[in-house]
């Protein structure tokens, strides 16, 4: 069960010179800079994710947590909550890795090709979204809205289309930045089982290609060291334990709490990188902090 590689597109944008900004006293740039650095969040931009969306993956390289977002793609959660409690991903090899795109596990066979014994799941490519779900803009361009559900940067329909659809909703998807967990599966759209890969890069080419559903938010730099290879030579890296954050005896489990992205702190965050980047601008450039004690 592989993940094709796709070949990206590089996307590339002239930056603009405006004399009128270079001319700008040096008493507003500073004040431009000061708005740019807003202050640390508050207790209150905080929020503690559910325990059974959070996996502790321990590896050979490190821990890695990762948020699951059941909102997006409801029975790819429940897979893996399924088959993380069943023990099936204790011992699962990294096997195929590749640098500047991503780390894929999951398998049984530890070969590429294996499966669990449950059925394979139909695609979650795309969710429905209306106005009651979390969802925090970060830009709107041409039609769309780009921003976050929890931790998942989401790429989604402009909400006012919803005066065209039946069921009032539009269409949203999530959208490969770094650390973002997506689905492997065969060239059949429904053909996922059990294997899944973690984002090293971003990679937006596989956009309702591949079911994304969760993101890594701590660990980033675990997956970014584990060893590549197409496939990877022995000893491969692998997950040595894999639980939820529920399953975890009270006395050692860590207390995880992540960026609100509703949060007035985060809203600060997404002005500040959206005037820093200009037009360049992009959801991935956006960081969603943890905190783990």
């Amino acid at each position: 069960m592989r993940l094709p590689i796709v070949s990206a597109v590089a996307l590339l944008a002239a930056a603009a010179v405006v004399p009128a900004a270079q001319a700008a006293p040096k008493a507003k740039r500073a004040k431009a800079a000061a708005v740019a650095a807003p202050a640390g969040p508050r207790e209150s931009d905080w929020r503690t994710p559910a325990p059974d969306t959070v996996m502790v993956i321990d590896s050979t390289k490190g821990r890695i947590l990762v948020e699951l977002v059941p909102e997006v793609a409801p029975a790819h959660v429940a897979r893996l909550q399924e088959l993380t409690r069943e023990g099936v991903y204790d011992r699962r090899t990294f096997f195929r890795v590749i640098d500047r795109f991503m780390a894929q596990t999951g398998d049984p066979e530890d070969t590429g090709q294996g499966a669990s014994s449950k059925p394979n799941l139909k695609a979650e490519f795309t969710f429905r979204r209306d106005q009651a779900l979390p969802f925090v803009v970060a830009a709107s361009p041409a039609g769309t809205e780009v921003g976050f559900l929890k931790s998942l940067p989401v790429v989604s329909q402009a909400l006012s289309w919803n005066t065209m659809t039946s069921d009032k909703k539009v269409a949203a998807w999530g959208t490969y930045c770094p650390g973002v967990l997506g689905m492997a599966r065969d060239d059949a759209p429904d053909s996922a089982n059990s294997q899944f890969f973690l984002m090293r890069q971003p990679y937006p080419s596989l956009d309702k290609r591949y079911t994304a559903f969760g993101r890594v938010i701590s660990g980033l730099e675990a997956v970014r060291a584990i060893k590549t290879g197409e496939p990877v030579a022995d000893p491969q890296d692998e997950m040595t334990r894999v639980r939820l954050l529920s399953d975890i005896p009270e006395a050692e489990r860590p207390k995880v709490r992540v960026i609100d992205p509703n949060s007035p702190w985060f809203r600060g965050q997404i002005a500040a990188v959206r005037r820093a980047k200009g037009a360049d601008f992009s959801v991935c450039d956006l960081e969603v902090p943890v905190s783990v004690q």
